[in-house]
């Protein structure tokens, strides 16, 4: 088995600049992006089985909590128990050099997982044909209910939070490239961050994180995203029980809804300077 060898988040990229002093070349940095599949692996009977579940494109770098993620948000796996070991894999079908995009994670003996929940619940692409009504139905029937109250945060927090995201996130500096999740405490204190090409992914390595450190449930924290608030998004965030979300972008009408079903306050353009409240306003103090 080969070694396991960190793969390059950015690399360098000859470009000609055209302006008004005309064309010049220059050397830039881009992002990477490689694929990436997520295997399951599960014994029974003393049988093993291994399962290829999705294929995405992402930034090499926390591939293990992307997996644990993505697998977390889809409802496959509830906490840290549920999964014994997560490795890159080496199986006769996969090359050599392929070996840091393939993730098995294997899983306890005796789970029972609704391998539907995938093909109901990924939702890839804005027209994945799936309507609005049947996306909220499926997250039922996973038994999300509404979140409680309880945290309260002062609006000016949430207003600091993009800059304190933007100053953090090491590989967009060198890119502009990359999109970052980000988990605040009620204080605006940064407790941890991913980036990644992909918004899913980013926040999924973000969520996997907290999970393999057996912090599944995040009731009194802040989610701020780099881009726009889109539903798959607010769906992740529901299952880590997050009751605030905010988007330096905008809030898609889905993620509108989700929110206010499931009472998640959602913020939308947020900037120095103020932002805009879709849903559950009752966590912002007025001071």
């Amino acid at each position: 088995m080969p070694p396991v060898t960190e793969q390059d988040t950015h690399l360098p990229a000859q470009v000609t600049r055209i302006g008004a002093d005309g064309r010049t070349v220059n050397t830039d940095t881009v992002a990477v992006e490689e694929p990436m599949e997520i295997r399951i692996v599960q014994s029974v009977e003393g049988v093993t089985s291994r399962r290829p579940i999705a294929i995405t494109m992402r930034t090499p770098g926390d591939d293990f909590e992307l997996a644990i993620g993505f697998l977390f948000g889809e409802g496959l796996i509830a906490s840290r128990e549920d999964f014994v070991d997560v490795s890159y894999c080496l199986d006769d079908d996969v090359q050599e050099e392929q070996y840091l995009n393939v993730v098995s994670v294997t899983l306890r003996t005796g789970l029972d997982i609704e391998l539907s929940r995938v093909e109901r619940n990924f939702y890839t692409t804005s027209s994945c044909g799936v309507c609005g009504k049947a996306s909220l139905e499926a997250l039922e029937m996973q038994a999300c209910t509404p979140l409680t109250d309880g945290l309260v945060v002062d609006p000016t927090i949430i207003q600091q939070l993009p800059e304190r995201l933007r100053s953090a996130q090491s590989v967009f500096q060198k890119t502009g490239g990359l999109h970052g999740a980000g988990l605040f405490d009620a204080n605006g204190k940064l407790l941890d961050l991913c980036e990644d090409v992909g918004r899913h992914n980013a926040l999924d390595k973000l969520i996997g994180k907290q999970v393999i450190a057996g912090q599944a449930r995040q009731d009194d924290r802040i989610l701020l995203l780099s881009g726009r608030a889109s539903f798959e998004l607010l769906q992740k965030a529901l299952m880590a029980r997050i009751p605030i979300v905010a988007a330096v972008g905008a809030p898609s009408s889905l993620a509108v809804s989700l929110a206010a079903n499931f009472n998640i306050t959602l913020c939308g353009f947020v900037r120095a300077d103020g932002f805009n409240v879709y849903s559950a306003p009752e966590r912002l103090s007025r001071g």
